[in-house]
């Protein structure tokens, strides 16, 4: 199984979507709040070369994204590939 890291903030409508879309393919993830955790921030934005808005998603220490480049790779059918 992938190793899936998301940054989100708990206010994030988007932050929601891209969760909910992992739990429907039934993947476990990491996810780390950036509100409860601001520390973490800078770390988020370095790994996402200057991305600095939630959710940043990553798997496999890959940048996806955020949700609508998710949400692109699922209705391109690649979301699976790398879910494995």
């Amino acid at each position: 199984m992938a190793n899936i890291v998301i940054y989100t903030k708990p206010t994030c409508p988007f932050c929601v979507r891209a969760k909910m879309l992992l739990a429907q393919k039934g993947v476990e993830y990491t996810e780390i709040d950036i509100a409860a955790q601001p520390e973490l921030r800078d770390e988020m934005i370095a790994k996402a070369n200057g991305g600095y808005t939630v959710p940043q998603i990553f798997i496999n220490d890959q940048h996806i994204g955020g949700c609508d480049d998710m949400f692109a790779l699922e209705q391109s059918g690649r979301l699976d590939s790398l879910l494995v």
